[in-house]
């Protein structure tokens, strides 16, 4: 491992100074792959890191450079980095077969620990992504009630397919993103997040919506979270109308609890969109809900009920490799305490930061649900109190629309001299193999980090 004393000369300077072979392979990518990125979260200034390894809650870059890692697979890894039995579950799989393009019994499994964990999951299917999953629960939906309407909320992001990606990441007016044909805006109705009233007069003066759906967290795996009570009066208004109440539980999923969010909340929706933690870190979604929604895809069931089938298919649906991983990884989930020790080391991990903040006279928020931590910069220089800081209070024009990249971008890159990766929120994903060791490197990166950003200019408060 290099571990190696910081060369005290800039941020930057530092950063490059650790990471020639990062430059190098970038530059390789940058002629090959636009932006020489293949997902637009890894982006980073100069350059990404590029990773070689990892193990639990550590990776280790081109140059052998350690990290605590806090980006968890974008979120897939509660259990960490190569988990033995993952890793054997694959392994054995490998030779058996990578394709059989055939039904098997590890799809079976798989199905069965979702319906045994997840409250909604009276039927599953399988999909390769998050994103098809995500298609797939709208498809159902607006077949089920013969509606096309899909209410929606800005900053809550379902995926990249076209229909969903306007308000979600940009474009909060609800204008068409470029390659968005317009007419694929029109059957999206995008609320104001957390606007209860507004959910209330738009379900009870149309005919015409199919789904509500929601990432239960709050936008973007909880950097806005949701009043209290919402989900709860969602859940109240889409039954009363026969709307369909869609879950959004790929981050969620499995980390908010062994039964995701609906499981800690007590509210179990109509549809539930999953990936990422339900494949055990390798590719795969699902959506699993109500047996008379998800038999539309039975063209037995569907003909009983007077339904046209709806088609569905997908080269890697449950492919044995994912479905290997999945049972492995899930049946750990059901059975130990993982999301519990996750969850522990992330509460540790906010109140450390919070004392940081406070002690570092930085008015900074840290916040965060379940195994999460998300750092609020406060960009505008708002009178914020670290010890008490209420993100419900900002909304989502106070924390996502204030957003500065810049400040954000150096924070990451203080902190990956420092040996600490995070995501881009900022913030993380904390999993069962972060423990009292990672949290403490942490916070004293986070220090350090701090007090090199009020050094370069970029913190302003004394």
């Amino acid at each position: 491992m290099n571990r190696a004393k910081p060369l005290h000369g800039s941020i930057e300077e530092d950063f490059r100074a650790r990471t020639p072979g990062s430059a190098r392979l970038f530059a390789r990518a940058c002629a090959v792959i636009p932006a020489g990125l293949t997902h637009d979260s890894r982006a980073a200034l100069p350059y990404p890191v590029c990773a070689a390894r990892a193990q639990g809650p550590r990776k280790w870059d081109v140059d052998g450079n350690e990290y605590v890692d806090y980006f968890g697979g974008h979120g897939a890894l509660l259990l960490g980095h190569s988990h033995p039995a993952v890793v054997e579950a694959v392994q054995r799989q490998m030779p058996l077969g990578t394709h059989w393009g055939a039904s098997h019994a590890l799809e079976v499994q798989w199905a069965e620990l979702v319906q045994r964990l997840i409250p909604s999951a009276e039927r599953v299917r399988f999909t390769a992504s998050g994103t098809e999953a995500s298609l797939l629960a709208l498809r159902l939906a607006r077949a089920f009630t013969g509606k096309p309407k899909i209410v929606r909320f800005v900053g809550h992001f379902h995926g990249w397919h076209d229909e969903v990606v306007a308000g979600a990441m940009s474009h909060f007016d609800g204008s068409a993103p470029a390659g968005i044909a317009p007419a694929a805006l029109e059957q999206s109705i995008v609320l104001p997040d957390g606007d209860l009233s507004r959910v209330t007069d738009t379900l009870g003066t149309r005919e015409d919506i199919a789904a509500v759906i929601v990432e239960p967290s709050g936008a973007s795996w909880g950097q806005v979270p949701l009043p209290a009570g919402l989900l709860a009066s969602l859940r109240q208004l889409t039954h009363e109308r026969g709307i369909v109440l869609i879950f959004d539980e790929v981050i969620t999923g499995f980390r908010w609890s062994r039964g995701g969010a609906q499981a800690r909340y007590g509210i179990t929706p109509d549809l539930s969109v999953l990936a990422k933690i339900l494949a055990g870190g390798l590719p795969g979604g699902a959506v699993a809900g109500a047996r008379a929604i998800m038999e539309q895809l039975d063209a037995a069931a569907a003909k009983a009920a007077g339904r046209e089938k709806i088609g569905h298919q997908g080269t890697f649906n449950a492919n044995p490799l994912c479905a290997a991983a999945a049972v492995a990884a899930l049946g750990l989930v059901e059975t130990s305490d993982a999301c519990a020790r996750a969850e522990a080391s992330a509460e540790a991990l906010r109140q450390g930061l919070r004392k940081l903040l406070v002690e570092e006279g930085v008015p900074w928020g840290v916040y965060g649900e379940s195994s999460v931590f998300i750092v609020f910069p406060n960009p505008k220089g708002l009178p914020i109190d670290p010890a008490s800081f209420d993100p419900v209070a900002l909304g989502f024009e106070g924390i996502k629309g204030a957003r500065d990249p810049h400040l954000i971008n150096r924070l990451r890159l203080a902190l990956l001299t420092e040996g600490v990766d995070i995501m881009g929120g900022p913030g993380g994903m904390v999993s069962a193999t972060h423990g009292p060791q990672e949290v403490a490197q942490t916070l004293q990166a986070f220090r350090s980090a701090l007090r090199r950003l009020k050094a370069e200019g970029d913190i302003r408060w004394p």
